[in-house]
């Protein structure tokens, strides 16, 4: 609920910043959670947009699991752009470096399946910002991390979004569906 989007999948996920509970979400899961994951996970065609810390974790991970998995199926295939200053070599196949937001501007316009993002909290101020997010499916954990890296920090733009749509699984995880809607407006009463 506080916003805390590191190492939700397992302990050993993303230690970075001394966070200790990673693998947060396992007790939430029910039918509802696993359905939506693999409801967009599995849908329509899509590539991967990630930042690089989320790519070094996925990489090692996603490629060596067996192609029965049907998400790592769609991860190794799919392509996977990177945005990053890092120099280092992108190794997962179909993998392509992605150097500033303008680059990630001219993949969005350009013919191709939507991107899709996991993880990757360092993007989305800067796709606010530029104007390149067009949907966010959140899930809203029932559960105050209290610290950890978080969604929306200090520098995501002020935004309006619009639920387009919402779903409550049985262990009060909100799942929920938003578009851009503007500048926020503001008035006094």
């Amino acid at each position: 609920m506080d916003g805390v989007m590191q190492a939700p999948g397992g302990p050993d996920e993303d230690r970075s910043g001394g966070f200790e509970l990673g693998g947060w979400i396992w007790s939430f899961t029910d039918d509802t959670t696993s359905s939506a994951v693999k409801g967009y996970l599995l849908s329509e065609p899509y590539d991967l947009l990630l930042g690089r810390k989320t790519y070094d974790i996925f990489a090692p991970y996603w490629s060596s699991m067996p192609d029965e998995n049907p998400i790592a199926s769609r991860f190794n295939t799919a392509a996977k752009y990177v945005l990053t200053r890092n120099d280092e070599p992108l190794s997962w196949n179909n993998s392509h470096k992605l150097s500033n937001i303008d680059e990630v501007g001219q993949l969005k316009t350009a013919e191709g399946p939507d991107l899709l993002i996991q993880g990757s909290s360092t993007l989305y101020p800067q796709l606010l910002s530029a104007g390149l997010l067009d949907q966010l499916i959140l899930l809203t954990y029932p559960i105050l991390l209290g610290n950890g890296k978080r969604l929306f920090g200090d520098s995501t733009p002020s935004r309006a979004m619009r639920l387009v749509n919402s779903v409550v699984s049985s262990t009060g995880v909100v799942i929920a569906t938003y578009e851009p809607a503007g500048e926020v407006i503001t008035s006094s009463v």
